[in-house]
């Protein structure tokens, strides 16, 4: 008897909150694929809720910097090297050097390569010029080599064509439909009655994202709570910043929370911000996942001009889009929407109606073309 078809997923985060790569592997178990999700453990990480697939945290000397990155890639090469696969799947620019290593050694089975954004032009690189330029020579040496590859949306597969010349598919990091067992109540998860509820959530919420923004909103905005669902590099500033403004009743941290709980707090927001800058081509061209969390969760959006994000919310008519991001114009939007409800009620309505058409049961469907289905 052949032996099962096995795909070893790797990323360099602790497995707790990437949906996209959970879906990911969800999907190749139902192509019949024994999987297998490799990451790593922080000190701060929490326990893995139990998944259907198998994983692995490897438990590293350094946390962050380039030690970090070297000593991860070396770890996971070794560790590819000595588990059989018949695919290799990796996660972004940080897991490519190693991926691609193992893979020269084993012939027979399959790299893809995932990138989930454009990851060069991150604002973590851009402002490090000697460290873009590492990044830069590892993708310039195995990119052109790649033979099967995708990422996440349209435009950031065009800048990739363009700059290799190779075919990029595109499968967008679409919510799976929503549908609950029950819902949790405000009382549950702490949030205030009879408020008007903001919402930013997700796993990074970092600088250029606009959420320090949207607190100094909250100095403008009457009768109304913003909560802060998930983490990123800017939580710490922001949490001084609403003690400076005395806006500890206006602004909620809620931490970072399994995708399930997190979504209770969405569908109980009455809008979602996705506020990232233009300050650089990755989050120019980017496609948050929040929006089709907010979609999912029939909550009305209120966003910055970007291409991708804007496309989404004019062909749905699902929310607000702001000219340019200042506090002054998110307290003008939030507002109008306090005072008209019935057009954020339309905005609502229309939410549901999107989630029939943007959802991951029709996204993944293009997967096919890139993981074959193999005997269950």
């Amino acid at each position: 008897m052949s032996k099962k078809k096995r795909a070893i997923v790797s990323v360099t985060n602790d497995l707790y909150t990437d949906n996209r790569v959970d879906k990911i592997c969800r999907f190749l178990e139902n192509q019949g694929y024994s999987v297998l999700l490799v990451g790593r453990i922080r000190k701060d990480s929490n326990a893995l809720p139990l998944r259907s697939y198998r994983t692995k945290r490897m438990k590293l000397i350094t946390e962050k910097g380039a030690l970090f990155y070297a000593e991860y890639n070396f770890r996971l090469f070794m560790y590819l090297l000595f588990h059989r696969a018949t695919i290799l799947v990796s996660n972004d620019l940080d897991t490519l050097l190693a991926n691609y290593a193992a893979s020269k050694f084993k012939p027979n089975a399959k790299l893809v390569y995932d990138s989930h954004e454009y990851f060069t032009e991150v604002p973590e690189l851009t402002s490090r010029p000697k460290i873009k330029n590492i990044w830069e020579g590892i993708e310039a040496w195995i990119f052109p080599k790649l033979q099967t590859i995708y990422t996440v949306n349209e435009s950031i597969a065009q800048l990739y064509r363009e700059k290799y010349k190779k075919d990029v598919a595109v499968i967008r990091n679409i919510s799976p439909s929503w549908k609950p067992l029950s819902i949790m109540t405000k009382q549950d998860l702490g949030i205030p009655e009879g408020k008007f509820i903001i919402i930013i959530q997700g796993a990074g919420i970092n600088i250029d994202r606009g959420a320090e923004e949207a607190v100094e909103a909250m100095k403008h905005i009457k009768n109304a709570v913003l909560i802060i669902v998930g983490d990123g590099d800017v939580i710490p500033q922001l949490k001084l910043t609403v003690t400076d403004y005395d806006l500890n009743e206006n602004v909620l941290f809620f931490g970072k929370r399994p995708y399930s709980e997190m979504m209770n707090f969405t569908y109980l927001a009455d809008v979602g911000l996705t506020l990232d800058k233009p300050t650089n081509l990755n989050y120019k061209f980017s496609l948050p996942n929040k929006v089709f969390d907010y979609i999912h969760a029939g909550t009305p959006i209120i966003c910055t001009d970007l291409i991708e994000v804007s496309a989404i919310i004019n062909k749905h008519s699902i929310g607000l889009i702001l000219p340019e991001l200042s506090a002054e114009n998110l307290v003008e939007k939030i507002t109008y929407l306090q005072q008209n409800a019935s057009i954020l009620q339309e905005m609502k309505s229309n939410c549901q109606k999107a989630s029939l058409v943007e959802n991951w049961e029709h996204e993944s469907t293009f997967l096919e073309n890139i993981y074959p289905q193999v005997g269950k």
